[in-house]
């Protein structure tokens, strides 16, 4: 990844994939400590935004001089924040629950900034949700929804009865997530 941003939008291409980054030459790319879901949350999409949150984690510190015209004044320690954006319709649950996962060890140590724009919705509320609190932001024009949890199947009554049970178990870990997450409650969230 570049080391210096410019004014203008700048295209640099690596490994066959661009990359259009917007800034100035005054911020390093340590300042811009952002990934995001934009589309459905997928073991694809997953991935990505946990190897993001996993290397901003390992980075989240920097070592610098409280005056940086003295060479020999004390050296402070600070922790940078992450910034997730979201725009998602949702996606698959369990995809959903490896991010959190990983969110909720992250932020022990190191806030997590959330910003829905657009849309944000099933999956998507409980990973904005899970920002540090006090650090989460939707757009004034961004649509928030959730419903129960989805499934479809088809087979033997003992395999409908197992998934059933599955649906029944997401949905209720949804619910405990989100009101570990908000000031709302189960009452609130089921209605």
């Amino acid at each position: 990844m570049p080391k210096k941003f410019t004014e203008n939008a700048d295209e640099k291409t690596d490994d066959n994939k661009t990359f259009i980054l917007v800034g100035s030459d005054e911020k390093s790319d340590d300042e811009f400590r952002v990934f995001g879901i934009v589309g459905d949350i997928n073991e694809e999409k997953s991935s990505e935004a946990i190897y993001s949150l996993m290397h901003f984690h390992r980075t989240r510190e920097i070592e610098q001089l409280s005056d940086p015209a003295d060479v020999n004044s004390e050296i402070i320690k600070t922790v940078r924040p992450i910034q997730f954006i979201l725009s998602t319709h949702g996606g698959s649950a369990e995809e959903m629950f490896g991010i959190y996962d990983v969110m909720r060890n992250v932020k022990k140590d190191c806030d997590i900034i959330t910003r829905g724009l657009g849309k944000v919705m099933s999956a998507g509320v409980l990973l904005l949700a899970a920002g540090t609190k006090g650090q989460r932001e939707i757009g004034r024009n961004c649509r928030v929804m959730i419903h129960s949890a989805v499934g479809g199947y088809a087979g033997s009554l003992h395999n409908l009865e197992n998934e059933m049970e599955e649906v029944r178990y997401i949905q209720e870990q949804y619910i405990k997530a989100l009101v570990d997450e908000t000031n709302m409650t189960t009452r609130q969230l089921k209605n």
